[in-house]
C-alpha cells in the first residue's frame, strides 16, 4: 500500500487507461452499481427522481455523471454544479491504412497520424503497444463494439544513432511527423512469418468479396487483434488504435513525492473528479439537504479544440442541464426554466496546470509559479483563453480556505502563448459562470508526465468541498447578475 490512500487507485487508472475509450470504461467502472446508466436515445422523463445518481457515454469516450440532490425542488430548479474535463491526451494514432510496405532493412512499419499537440520526440525509444475500439461483425449480422488493448511492446520509433549526425543535426533536433515518427513494427524474413488469413477472409476472397479497407491494413496487425479478441481476422469492421509507452505507471522521487505516468493530462483530473463525485454520492446525509444536480462532465478531442460530437464545443454540456432539468420537472419546463437553472450553475474547468520547471524558472512570471504538491492552481487570463474571473476565482478560494486546500495562481508570462482548455468553449456555448483551474504537474504533453503525489487528495478534498459548499457562498454573494 502506498503512503497516500489515493494514490494505488490512480497509478492502477493510468496504467490501464491507454486510450480515452479505456479511461471511460474504467471510470464508469470506479462508478459502481449505485449509479444508474442512461441511454441518450431513449427518454429520461420518469427516470430521474431526488436522491438518484445516474450517468451516461456518448462515443464511448465521453462521460456525464451525476447525482440529485434530495431536496431539488422543481418549482424553484436548482443549479447545476458541474466538474469539466476531457478524457484524451496526444498520441500516435493508426490510420485507416496502416499498411506501410516493406522499409530499408526488410522492416514493417504502420502509418500513423499525430494526435494533438504532442511533445513528439519523447515518443522516441519508447517500447509501445497499440489500445484503441474495434467493431466487430457478428455471426447473425450485427456489429459490437470492444476495446481492445495488447499490452505487449510491438512497436518502437528508434532514434538515429549518433554516428550518422552532423553536429548541427545532434544540436537542433528536429522531428519531421511524417517521416521520422513511423513506427517499427516487424521484420519481415520470409513469406511464413505473414499472418495467414483466416478461413472466411479466403471464402471472402475466393468469392470475389475482396474487402478493401482490411486490404489497407498489415495483416499482422490484424492478426494480433484477432488473437487477443478471440474472434476471426473477416470479423473486423474498423477500428480506432493509437499507440503507447507499456511502461506502467509509479510513484517516485526521494520520499515517493511524485508520480509518473504517461496521460496525466488530463487523466489525473478524470480520475480525481468521479473519486469525489462517488464520495459525495455516497454521503446521505448531504446528498439528501442538497437541492442542487452535482455533475462530472469529461469531454474527449479537447487536444485537437473540442470541435466535435463528443466535445466540449458539442452540444453536450447545454443538452445535459436542459434534459435532466426537464426530466426532473416531469418534462416539462420552459426557456425561462431552462435559462434560470443555466443562471444557478457553475463550471469547475478542471485541466493539468504548469508548476515551475527549475531547469527553466525564467519561463515563469515570478508571482506565478506553481510548485508540486503545494495545491490546486487558478488559471487566469485576460484575453479570455481562461475563463476565470474575479467571481469565479473568488469562489474557488473562498472553498479552499474553507477546507483548508491550499490554492496556487497561475499567469502566463506576457512573452509566451498561451493554452486554453474547456472552459471558454462552455461558457461561450452555455453562459454558465466558469472557472479555469487545475493540478500543477511538469513535462506536459510528453509521451510520459510527471506530477505531486500529494495534489491528488489536495484536489478530491477541493472538489467535495466544491459539491458541499458551492450554493452556500453563491447565494451570499451579489455578483451572480
Amino acid at each position: 500500500m502506498s503512503k497516500f490512500s489515493i494514490v494505488d487507485g490512480a497509478l492502477n487508472h493510468f496504467t490501464n487507461s491507454p486510450t480515452p475509450f479505456h479511461n471511460c470504461a474504467n471510470l464508469v467502472t470506479m462508478l459502481g452499481e449505485s449509479f444508474e446508466k442512461l441511454s441518450e436515445d431513449e427518454k429520461w422523463e420518469g427516470k430521474i427522481k431526488p436522491n438518484g445518481k445516474y450517468y451516461y457515454t456518448r462515443n464511448t469516450s465521453t462521460l456525464v455523471a451525476f447525482c440529485v440532490g434530495g431536496a431539488y425542488d422543481a418549482s424553484n430548479p436548482g443549479g447545476f454544479k458541474v466538474i469539466g474535463g476531457h478524457t484524451d491526451s496526444p498520441n500516435l494514432r493508426i490510420k485507416p491504412c496502416s499498411k506501410n510496405g516493406t522499409s530499408a532493412g526488410k522492416i514493417t512499419q504502420l502509418n500513423v497520424e499525430c494526435y494533438g499537440g504532442g511533445l513528439w520526440h519523447t515518443w522516441f525509444d519508447r517500447d509501445l503497444s497499440i489500445a484503441g475500439r474495434v467493431i466487430v461483425s457478428t455471426p447473425d449480422g450485427k456489429f459490437t463494439q470492444h476495446l481492445v488493448n495488447l499490452k505487449k511492446p510491438v512497436c518502437r520509433v528508434p532514434s538515429l544513432c549518433i554516428h550518422l549526425q552532423s553536429g548541427d543535426e545532434r544540436a537542433s533536433f528536429k522531428v519531421n511527423k511524417e517521416n521520422h515518427l513511423q513506427p517499427i513494427f516487424a521484420q519481415v524474413v520470409k513469406h511464413t512469418l505473414e499472418a495467414p488469413a483466416s478461413k472466411k477472409a479466403k471464402t471472402d476472397e475466393a468469392a470475389g468479396e475482396k474487402n478493401a479497407w482490411r486490404e489497407g491494413h498489415d495483416s499482422t496487425l490484424l492478426k494480433l487483434i484477432a488473437e487477443e479478441l478471440s474472434i476471426e481476422v473477416a470479423q473486423i469492421a474498423d477500428f480506432e488504435l493509437a499507440l503507447y509507452d507499456t511502461q506502467p505507471a509509479a510513484l517516485g522521487g526521494a520520499n515517493e513525492e511524485f508520480l509518473y505516468a504517461a496521460r496525466l493530462d488530463n487523466q489525473a483530473t478524470c480520475y480525481t473528479s468521479i473519486q469525489s463525485l462517488t464520495q459525495y454520492a455516497a454521503n446521505k446525509e448531504m446528498l439528501e439537504k442538497d437541492a442542487d444536480i452535482a455533475m462530472v462532465c469529461l469531454f474527449d478531442h479537447e487536444e485537437v479544440g473540442s470541435a466535435s460530437q463528443c466535445g466540449a464545443g458539442s452540444p453536450i454540456m447545454g443538452e445535459a442541464v436542459r434534459r435532466v432539468s426537464s426530466a426532473l420537472n416531469n418534462g416539462g419546463g420552459n426557456e425561462d426554466f431552462f435559462q434560470t437553472t443555466c443562471r444557478r450553475s457553475f463550471v469547475f474547468s478542471v485541466d493539468m496546470a504548469h508548476a515551475i520547471h527549475p531547469n527553466y524558472a525564467s519561463k515563469h512570471e515570478k508571482n506565478h509559479s506553481p510548485d508540486l504538491n503545494a495545491g490546486v492552481v487558478i488559471k487566469t487570463n485576460s484575453n479570455q483563453r481562461y475563463t476565470t474571473n474575479a467571481f469565479t476565482g473568488f469562489v474557488i478560494r473562498e472553498i479552499g480556505r474553507r477546507k483548508n486546500v491550499p490554492i496556487q495562481e497561475f499567469v502566463v508570462r506576457n512573452d509566451c502563448p498561451c493554452g486554453s482548455t474547456i472552459g471558454p468553449i462552455i461558457s461561450e456555448k452555455t453562459g454558465i459562470r466558469c472557472v479555469d483551474a487545475g493540478m500543477p504537474q511538469l513535462s506536459m504533453h510528453s509521451c510520459r508526465e510527471m506530477m505531486g503525489t500529494h495534489d491528488l487528495q489536495l484536489c478530491i478534498d477541493l472538489f467535495n468541498g466544491f459539491f458541499e459548499l458551492f450554493r452556500n457562498i453563491d447565494e451570499s454573494c451579489y455578483l451572480c447578475s
